[in-house]
Order: C-alpha cells, then sequence, then structure tokens
C-alpha cells in the first residue's frame, strides 16, 4: 500500500497532467479556428438560369415586370377561374380578403374623416382600391403567390390581364385599358398619396 505522502504526490501529478492536457486542447482549438479553411467544399455555384427563375420581384417603378398584356375583359375570365372560389365573384371577399369594396377612393382607410365616413359600416374593410399604393404590388403579389394550390402558374399575359379586372373593379382603369410593362407603373393607386417615405434618422426621430 501507498503511504499517505505517495498518495498526496500522485495526486497532483494528475492535477497537473489534466491542466496540461486541458492547455493543449485549449491551444489546438485555437489553432483550429485560426485555420478555418476559405472553403468548406459544398454546394455549388447558382447557375444564372436558377437566379433568373427565383429573381422575380417586381418594384414600384416596374422594374422586374416582364414582357405581356392583358385587359379587364380578359382578367375576368382568369379571375372567374382561379380567384373567385376564394375572394368571392366580385372581389368582395370570402373565405380570403376582400379585393373590391365601396370604400371611397378620396380618402385613406384610417384616421378621423374616414372613421366619420365609416360610421355605420361595419363591413368596410382595407382592399386594393382604397389602401394599395402601387398597381405594380398586385402584379408582384399575384404572380409570387397566386393562386394558393399552384403559385406562380399563371402567365404573364394572365397577370396582366387579372391585376387589369381588379384595377378595373375598383374603378381606377377602363375595361379595355391595357395592362403591360410600359402602362402598369403608370397607374396612380387613389391612396399613394397617403404613403410617404420613411425619412427617419434614427433613434426617436419621427417624421
Amino acid at each position: 500500500m501507498r503511504n499517505g505522502p505517495q498518495r498526496h504526490r500522485d495526486t497532483e501529478v494528475t492535477k497537473i497532467w489534466r491542466s496540461l492536457c486541458l492547455c493543449v486542447s485549449v491551444a489546438c482549438g485555437i489553432a483550429a479556428a485560426a485555420q478555418t479553411p476559405e472553403r468548406f467544399g459544398i454546394g455549388q455555384p447558382a447557375p444564372p438560369e436558377l437566379i433568373a427563375a427565383l429573381d422575380i420581384d417586381v418594384r414600384p417603378d416596374g422594374t422586374g415586370l416582364p414582357p405581356g398584356r392583358g385587359t379587364a375583359r380578359e382578367g375576368a375570365q382568369v379571375y372567374a377561374r382561379h380567384c373567385a372560389a376564394c375572394h368571392g365573384a366580385k372581389g368582395e371577399g370570402g373565405s380570403a380578403d376582400s379585393l373590391v369594396g365601396p370604400e371611397p377612393k378620396g380618402m385613406a382607410p384610417f384616421g378621423p374623416a374616414y372613421e366619420q365616413w365609416r360610421s355605420g359600416r361595419p363591413d368596410v374593410s382595407f382592399t386594393i382600391g382604397n389602401y394599395w399604393p402601387y398597381a405594380t404590388t398586385i402584379f408582384d403579389y399575384v404572380r409570387r403567390a397566386m393562386p394558393p394550390p399552384a403559385p406562380e402558374s399563371l402567365t404573364a399575359d394572365e397577370t396582366y390581364s387579372v391585376v387589369a379586372w381588379l384595377l378595373a373593379q375598383n374603378g381606377i382603369i377602363g375595361e379595355d385599358t391595357v395592362m403591360s410593362a410600359e402602362t402598369l407603373p403608370k397607374v396612380v393607386m387613389p391612396a399613394r398619396s397617403r404613403f410617404v417615405r420613411d425619412d427617419r434618422k434614427g433613434g426617436r426621430t419621427i417624421r
């Protein structure tokens, strides 16, 4: 049997070895982190055609709109086939939001004037006609997300047509007005003037 002093020396030696091992492990970890490779060798560059297929956003000024055209008369059939089941036969709403409504086009759906007008009209809601500031946003959203069972399945012509139908139903354009990459950005939505650019510089600054 080892005597007391011997066991004490063994314990001290063990502690020293453990400390040294820990230091070596930490040093190795730091060295490995400092030598992180520039490339991990996984994945592959996205080909241009894949990027083009995903990069379909449309900006307020019309940047990103594809070639194509459509009118409200043509869009009526597209809407009936792909949209009416959820949004109502005339865009009045159903299981999904209303897109067309009786809201006044001269004011935004908020504020004292609107609240006074809305008095006694509990069915009034936010629609394309009284709230959306840019017509190009309608195209972007319809193409990207509609119809829910098959988003991005509508052709450019079908999308322009259903957008034209929605604008006409809200009294913004005529039934025979052609919507295209050239004409859609020029449509002035009734609510556009109700939105302002956020020019805050940070902190508590409020426009």
